[in-house]
């Protein structure tokens, strides 16, 4: 099953083009550097600058081992600290974790 992580966040307004920018440099790292997939999505509706990532994983294993490598790699620390602590509002940051459903396993034919 995979796990799939869905983070939204508020861009300050003032740091716009700077949190964009960061944000693509953060999704190119993650995805050269750890096993998994990873999306910036805009928003069509709502709020104009609510943004989120959305992280694929293998499985709840998989994403503890990848969050493990990201926080004891530096480099990417150097490019997730600056972009929350000064292109995001304070609070706004929301996470929620999923796991996708399995099929419904196919009933044998009777015969």
């Amino acid at each position: 099953m995979s796990v799939i992580v869905y983070q939204t966040f508020i861009i300050k307004q003032e740091k716009f083009k700077e949190g964009i920018e960061n944000l693509r440099e953060i999704k190119k790292f993650r995805i050269e550097n750890y096993s998994h997939q990873v999306e910036i999505l805009t928003p069509i509706s709502g709020k104009d600058h609510t943004y989120a990532l959305l992280s694929t994983y293998d499985g709840l294993a998989e994403m503890e081992l990848q969050n493990k490598k990201m926080f004891d790699d530096e480099e990417y620390l150097e490019l997730i600290g600056p972009f929350f602590l000064e292109n995001i509002v304070e609070n706004s940051l929301y996470t929620q974790i999923y796991r996708t459903l399995r099929d419904q396993p196919k009933e044998k034919d009777k015969k």
